[in-house]
């Protein structure tokens, strides 16, 4: 009997031993199953800027962030929760885990698409960096799911952060081959245009700028803009798919052209521009052409207006004298011009202004538009055009998404009107704008109606009309007065009444920005030698005036990087061209404040 027991041991040891091999083949196998997962998020971490995301709102920032160097900053508004996608290759009936950090205020993490059930998470109030995580499983037949993540509409920019996706990888297949018969097209000073062969198999393609990867898009054609003037530039292109990259195309290399001036070579380095009331007389009374102090640079004959709106016929209808009982006459005012222009003054016609609405929807419009503004300009012997469109003007129809392509008549047949006329007239022709806030840097947040919809189709209207006409363009001065607050650079609102509004304004214009949030379609930056900053003259002339010593700071900050405030400029530029104002006849009333103030400052 005392003998059997360690007998009896023996069983228990061997099958000890059996279940301890059981359990050790057990961890192997789910090793192996945890080892076949993989992180399928492209560019999680934001490391490489967007790439791999599509943003309504969204931007990489070096701060706030987790780890490595970047994160994501978006920031919702009023009809947009500045959502960032990504599809993703998985395979079907397989479980799967997102996760991600955010900060911020009703962040939200998601998939869709999943064939199962879709899921999210959401962080209401994150002041630091916050884990999110959820779990799903993909459907019998799924093979894509789109993650993402949004904030909450009007709320304040969020930041996510290392986003990853774990799972098994779903069968992506080859990279596409690379692109044969890159061409360089049409080049202007700060554009090339590119088209190459399509590739069986590519969703996209990756543009490369001297090595350096500059925009992703889906066709087989693109201009890149943002370019210096008269500079090489060497371009290739690569075919995507969900598998990847395919390699390089062969290079091709464009020079750009040299840089235009816009027919304002003969305009001193900093200019000073004014409206004069031509056709009417308000409460600042009528100021005769030739009484116009020299100090004016640029005078704006207001206005030129049309018979009607949609007509495109420009007439030009001097002050009467019921109303302007010291008006010149016809000889006296043509007299007066050409004194201007002997003094080396430019003389424009102003098309437009409050009560001016012009839609050119036809292109019989267009031509009548070109043919109504040249007798105006040939009767008086004028230097340029100014354009001064407002109110409803302008607006993007619902399907035109891209400044760089409009779609919308009266946004192309304006283009093609002013393209024409700079044509006819050449290289001396003098084109300014002068467009409200609203349909500039509002582009910054909202453009035309929106991805959803619902918006103002106004918004950032001007952007398509100042890119296409860029090389073409010799000023630009928006009107920093009549406005609402606007977002700036700094995803900062900022509000009429002192130097920061002025600031925010131009830095904009000279650094340019992403249009709706999009990185990937950025408005390029204007010369400093193209834009003025507009202004009214005093207080009885717009919502907006500032005093002397506001000015003053605006052009410190802009030009020499002083008295900026609490908003940081993203350049320096001395070559900032001055200043416009509404109105001569407004500044006359108030004792030249204005002019003596500029001529001041530059002397």
């Amino acid at each position: 009997m005392e003998r059997s027991r360690p007998l009896a041991r023996r069983p228990l040891v061997t099958l000890l031993t059996v279940a301890a091999l059981a359990a050790s083949g057990m961890t192997a196998l789910s090793s192996a199953a945890r080892a076949a997962d993989a992180d399928l998020a492209r560019n999680g971490g934001f490391e490489s800027g967007l790439d791999g995301w599509t943003c309504t709102a969204g931007t990489t920032v070096t701060s706030p962030v987790r780890s490595g160097t970047s994160a994501l900053k978006a920031t919702p508004a009023g009809a947009d929760n500045a959502r960032c996608t990504q599809t993703v290759t998985v395979k079907p009936d397989s479980q799967y885990t997102l996760t991600g950090h955010v900060r911020g205020t009703y962040v939200y993490l998601g998939a869709s698409g999943t064939g199962t059930t879709d899921v999210s998470t959401w962080a209401q109030s994150a002041p630091d960096w916050q884990r999110l995580t959820t779990t799903f499983r993909t459907g019998p037949s799924t093979t894509r799911v789109t993650i993402y993540t949004h904030g909450w509409y009007g709320t304040g920019a969020y930041h996510a952060d290392d986003i990853s996706l774990t799972g098994p990888g779903g069968e992506t297949g080859q990279p596409p081959a690379p692109p044969a018969g890159l061409t360089a097209g049409s080049v202007t000073s700060s554009s090339v245009a590119l088209s190459w062969s399509p590739v069986p198999g590519a969703t996209g393609y990756a543009v490369y700028r001297d090595g350096t990867k500059v925009r992703t898009v889906t066709g087989t054609s693109t201009t890149v803009t943002g370019l210096a003037p008269s500079t090489a530039y060497a371009f290739q292109v690569a075919a995507v798919n969900d598998a990847g990259e395919s390699a390089r195309s062969a290079t091709v290399t464009a020079t750009t052209a040299g840089q235009p001036d816009g027919g304002g070579a003969d305009l001193p380095a900093h200019a000073l521009v004014g409206y004069l009331h031509a056709s009417f007389a308000n409460g600042s009374g009528y100021t005769r052409l030739a009484d116009v102090p020299d100090s004016w640079d640029v005078i704006d004959l207001a206005f030129g207006e049309p018979t009607s709106v949609t007509s495109g016929d420009i007439r030009f209808e001097r002050c009467p004298v019921t109303e302007c009982p010291n008006v010149e006459s016809d000889a006296e005012f043509k007299a007066a011009i050409e004194a201007k222009q002997a003094a080396g003054k430019k003389v424009l016609i102003s098309i437009g202004g409050q009560n001016g609405q012009v839609q050119l929807t036809t292109t019989a419009a267009r031509d009548k538009f070109v043919s109504s503004v040249s007798a105006i300009i040939d009767e008086y012997g004028l230097d340029g055009l100014d354009i001064d469109f407002e109110g409803h003007s302008l607006s993007l129809n619902a399907d035109d998404t891209d400044f760089k392509n409009p779609r919308t008549p009266v946004i192309v047949n304006l283009i093609s009107a002013l393209k024409t006329l700079k044509a006819r007239y050449g290289d001396d022709f003098v084109l300014t704008m002068a467009p409200e806030t609203f349909f500039v840097q509002l582009g910054y947040q909202y453009y035309g109606t929106g991805r959803w919809g619902g918006q103002d189709p106004r918004a950032g209207a001007y952007l398509p009309v100042i890119h296409a006409l860029r090389d073409d363009l010799t000023l630009l001065h928006v009107q920093d007065y009549n406005s609402g607050p606007i977002m700036g650079l700094d995803d900062q609102y900022h509000s009429m009444g002192g130097a920061d509004f002025h600031i925010a304004m131009t830095d904009m214009l000279l650094t340019g920005f992403p249009v709706a949030g999009d990185a990937g379609n950025v408005f390029p930056p204007l010369r400093p030698d193209q834009v003025a900053i507009g202004m009214p003259a005093s207080t009885n002339a717009g919502n907006g005036y500032v005093s002397p010593a506001e000015v003053n700071k605006a052009l410190n900050c802009l030009t020499e990087k002083t008295d900026c405030g609490s908003y940081a400029t993203h350049g320096t530029w001395p070559a900032l061209r001055g200043l416009m104002t509404w109105s001569i006849n407004w500044d006359r009333y108030s004792n030249w404040e204005f002019q003596k103030n500029f001529d001041a400052y530059f002397g």
